[in-house]
């Protein structure tokens, strides 16, 4: 799916555009480019990307409008890129619909591999499949069966929900809140260290080593997301 894909640019600065035309179509993804929101999103209906790279801050529009603007009509994945760091601009475009966030200045093998995750992503959730699979990590949705490195895992009702929910969104940053109103609902919203414990106790059962995860990673202050391989 990386190799060729289409990726709609959407960022007011021409030096930003020219390098990530030439970095990224130095690994063979097609690119189209467009200076402001309401062009991004003209060009997101006509030209159909298979991935969209968003600057929040557009001379006609902010990034979030954009975003959700996106949301009406299509599941295309977003990857923001933004010189806002601050966490609550990070979950407030993420809680709009963005698949992940990077911060400039940013480092092209990061986005690459942002960019692949969110791909294989769209491509994973598109073609329905009941069995997962990541690293030495087994998920049959199906039957409801967790094994890592072939052995059984056993997983309270809760700690299956969570895995399923970063499972369906694999690749995805998921924010705290949105993970805990899918699985404990909207009166948790707020339980954040609640969500901590039931993720170290995830990890403990689906990580070859649950002090340095490879799998279940954590996005600082913003919430989780499943590795992808």
């Amino acid at each position: 799916m990386a190799d060729g894909a289409k990726i709609l640019v959407i960022d007011d600065e021409p030096q930003i555009r020219r390098y990530l035309r030439v970095s990224l179509e130095a690994h063979d993804f097609r690119i189209v480019e467009a200076a402001g929101g309401q062009e991004g999103l003209r060009l997101a209906a006509l030209e159909k990307p298979d991935l969209i790279v968003l600057d929040l801050g557009l001379p006609d529009m902010d990034g979030q409008a954009v975003i959700a603007r996106l949301r009406e009509w299509t599941a295309v994945p977003v990857v923001v890129l933004s010189v806002r760091a601050d966490e609550t601009d990070k979950i407030a475009a993420l809680d709009a619909g963005a698949d992940d966030y990077v911060t400039k200045p940013f480092g092209t093998g990061e986005l690459l591999a942002r960019i692949r995750a969110a791909l294989r992503h769209t491509v994973g959730a598109s073609s329905g499949l009941a069995i997962f699979a990541t690293g030495d990590l087994k998920v049959d949705l199906e039957k409801r069966q967790v094994s890592l490195k072939g052995e059984p895992v056993k997983l309270s009702p809760r700690e299956y929900d969570l895995l399923r929910l970063l499972v369906q969104h694999a690749g995805k940053v998921l924010t705290h809140q949105f993970i805990l109103r899918q699985v404990w609902g909207p009166a948790h919203e707020s339980d954040v260290q609640y969500l901590r414990v039931f993720a170290r106790q995830l990890r403990q059962k689906i990580e070859t080593d649950a002090a340095r995860p490879k799998l279940l990673l954590t996005e600082p202050g913003v919430g989780y997301r499943l590795a992808m391989e």
